[in-house]
């Protein structure tokens, strides 16, 4: 049996919970968007200042707590981000991959992630892979890089990340060449030419300057496309292939004129007038 002071206890109680959640206002969409903004501007101003684990902290309660606001998918891409300053280039990379796989439908915001994840491939090439070397060393770091600048160029020619992910695209096909024509080189000076004419072949058709690589007023010559022409015909001279040496020399000719390599064709052409060949 309740003593009658309880009782009255245990009714001022229920009286002030229920008075206090009829005065508490339900949240609005409003106040939550703008709840959600407070909070991501505060994680802003933790990434600016280089503070990249306290945003990052920060960023994913904004995604915990406001999940259905614009401000929860854009914390996703600071994450990455603070990540991709940090060096953490393949925690960077899955993590935009990730934003691109779950918002396919707002192209701006994903055309920036790609961007990101083709430059973050570009800086996990360390200046060693990007020098040739006599051995085959794997070239897979190099080729993923490749793949991701040559896909965002083609598929965002006019964005505003394009100038500077084609610039870096440029470097890494050049330098995919060269490596190609040093191992050329290297089976030249072994006499295997069959196998230094795929190489040179497999530059010309996989990294030579093409639409994908220029801009909409942009014409590249790197200096390379000439470089190949010029050792296919050497190759095709030792092997005594005089046709395909002279077509060789002459595309140099006729696409490069300005090449300083264009004496040297001469030569060869020269040369190859005077054996009557």
């Amino acid at each position: 049996m309740f003593r009658p002071v309880a009782v009255v206890v245990l009714a001022v109680a229920l009286s002030a919970v229920a008075l206090g959640c009829e005065q508490q206002e339900p949240r609005t969409a409003l106040s939550y968007s703008a709840d959600a903004k407070r909070a991501y501007d505060e994680a802003m101003k933790e990434f600016q200042s280089h503070n990249w684990l306290e945003s990052q902290t920060l960023f994913r309660e904004v995604k915990r707590k406001y999940h259905y606001s614009k401000y929860a998918k854009l914390a996703e891409l600071r994450i990455a981000d603070a990540d991709f300053e940090q060096e953490k280039f393949t925690e960077a990379i899955r993590g935009y991959r990730q934003f691109v796989h779950d918002h396919r439908s707002d192209p701006e915001e994903v055309g920036y992630a790609r961007s990101r994840i083709a430059e973050a491939q570009y800086k996990q090439i360390s200046e060693s892979f990007l020098l040739p070397t006599a051995d085959e060393r794997d070239q897979a770091v190099i080729l993923d890089a490749f793949r991701e600048l040559k896909g965002y160029v083609h598929d965002y020619p006019d964005s505003k990340e394009s100038p500077k992910i084609r610039e870096l695209l440029i470097e890494v096909t050049a330098r995919l060449m060269r490596h190609e024509l040093y191992v050329a080189r290297f089976y030249l000076a072994r006499d295997n030419f069959q196998a230094a004419v795929y190489r040179i072949q497999y530059a010309m058709r996989n990294f030579a300057g093409g639409p994908s690589l220029r801009g909409p007023d942009e014409a590249l010559d790197s200096g390379l496309e000439a470089e190949a022409l010029l050792l296919l015909g050497e190759v095709y001279l030792k092997m005594k292939k005089y046709p395909e040496a002279r077509e060789s020399f002459d595309a140099l000719l006729r696409d490069y004129p300005r090449s300083p390599l264009v004496v040297q064709a001469n030569n060869f052409l020269a040369y190859m007038q005077g054996r009557g060949v």
